[in-house]
């Protein structure tokens, strides 16, 4: 295992579930309703260890929280298929199962929100309320998507490669994805490790770039609320592309957060509060209509 892609992972006293031949690392805090937080490519389950610390050590929030590690990331074993959100949403009621949960909220940041919406559409059964930061698969998948998605994946090919200049085109690359001071840290971690994830974020923006990608549809399936905390200043996943398709969800709300691309990240302390709310009240009650775009505390609105 690199040392360098493991560091992005969960705890080192993490436990493993096998699902589908694939050695899957997680961790797991706290007592009460599960919230399973699944992660953007190339990371791994500790960018939520901000929101461990606030809500599970600090604050004794009656949650369960579980931060899992993708195939081939964090402390994860590497998959025998590539990276995509339809794989990752295959992956996700055998490792439930593995886990001892029956029913959780889901908490998916990037393609982790895209396979969150896609486990959600199919088994409604097994989630409680969605979370989905900045998703994947509510924008058009059209002829602009798809050539920006294979050239973000011969991007990074070429870091798979070994190519000199991409180590500083990465580091310029996220000083745009996470560029809130509380996620330098985590950003200086990612950066160090980028020719080690290259390979897996090719994998990932390859699969954006397929029709299947497009998970617009699904939202119709969806019966439980849906919370949409946004990192306004994201350049990938602009909300203005996917507004339409986040206006379409019967029982949700928008709140924008100023972030880069990882709201429960790189805005800790207004995050988990505002998380902790929606969760609290979103068993008693549904939301009259979604806010199209409702100003969070820590933003100023959207695209």
């Amino acid at each position: 295992m690199d040392r360098l892609i493991a560091k992005l992972g969960v705890d080192a006293d993490h436990r493993t579930a096998v699902v589908d031949g694939v050695e899957l690392a997680y961790d797991s805090a706290g007592d009460g309703t599960p919230i399973v937080c699944l992660h953007a490519t190339g990371h791994g389950g500790g960018d939520f260890g901000p929101l461990r610390e606030r809500l599970i050590e600090r604050d004794r929030a009656p949650f369960r929280l579980i931060r899992l590690d993708w195939p081939g990331q964090g402390r994860s074993q590497s998959d025998h298929q590539p990276a995509s959100a339809r794989r990752y949403a295959r992956l996700l009621g055998p490792f439930l199962d593995a886990a001892g949960v029956e029913r959780a909220v889901l908490l998916g940041n990037s393609i982790g929100g895209a396979a969150a919406l896609a486990f959600a559409a199919a088994h409604p059964e097994r989630v409680s309320a969605l979370v989905l930061s900045n998703p994947g698969g509510l924008a058009p998948v059209d002829p602009f998507a798809q050539r920006f998605c294979r050239t973000m994946a011969a991007f990074f090919r070429a870091g798979a490669r070994g190519a000199r200049w991409f180590g500083p085109a990465f580091a310029v690359y996220y000083s745009q994805i996470l560029a809130r001071p509380a996620a330098r840290e985590r950003r200086r971690q990612i950066v160090a490790a980028g020719y080690a994830i290259a390979p897996v974020l090719a994998q990932a923006w390859a699969s954006f770039a397929d029709p299947e990608a497009d998970l617009r549809h699904l939202a119709a399936k969806v019966a439980c609320p849906v919370w949409f905390p946004w990192a306004q200043n994201d350049r990938i996943i602009a909300f203005a592309r996917s507004r339409e398709a986040v206006e379409s969800f019967a029982d949700s709300r928008v709140d924008f957060f100023r972030a880069g691309h990882a709201p429960f990240l790189e805005t800790p302390d207004e995050f988990a509060p505002a998380l902790r709310t929606f969760i609290e009240n979103g068993d008693r009650h549904h939301f009259e209509k979604m806010v199209p775009v409702p100003i969070c505390a820590s933003g100023h609105g959207g695209e």
